[in-house]
């Protein structure tokens, strides 16, 4: 068996977010506010994946995600996985799955809903995980991977 080489830096401390979308990584990135992040960041994309066929990786120096993070990028490519390192080792590693449903992450395309006019918390129940279909829970409109726009 051949000799397996990162092409992506190893991290000390720090997440990786790997197996992402290769034509999604931008998005993950400016979602997550990366473009603006202090510490160091690695990326690659266009890598080979068996799991994807093409893919992108992001490595973020003594960065840990909360929920609300993980869940917009589940969102973006729910085939990704995140792997948290300390001391050049995994401590966690798993594939992220799209809830449900969740609050506070997306805006309703709806330009008449209540939470684009009123101080009212975005919610929305998942109907649909492979191409991405939302149900805003107060106006009941479909929002669509093409009309995302997250807060």
């Amino acid at each position: 068996m051949g000799k397996k080489e990162l092409i992506v830096s190893a991290i000390k401390n720090g997440t990786v977010i790997d197996h992402i979308a290769a034509d999604k990584l931008f998005q993950v990135i400016k979602i997550l506010n990366l473009d603006i992040y202090s510490n160091q960041i690695l990326f690659g994309t266009n890598l080979n994946s068996k799991k994807l066929g093409r893919k992108a990786i992001i490595k973020i120096q003594d960065k840990y995600f909360e929920r609300s993070e993980i869940n917009k990028i589940a969102i973006v490519s729910p085939y990704a996985t995140l792997i948290t390192i300390k001391d050049y080792d995994v401590i966690e590693k798993f594939d992220l799955t799209l809830p449900t449903s969740f609050e506070g992450i997306v805006k309703c395309f709806n330009p008449k809903c209540i939470t684009n006019n009123e101080d009212v918390l975005q919610k929305f129940k998942v109907l649909d995980t492979s191409s991405i279909k939302l149900r805003c829970h107060y106006c009941q409109k479909i929002t669509k991977e093409e009309t995302l726009n997250f807060l």
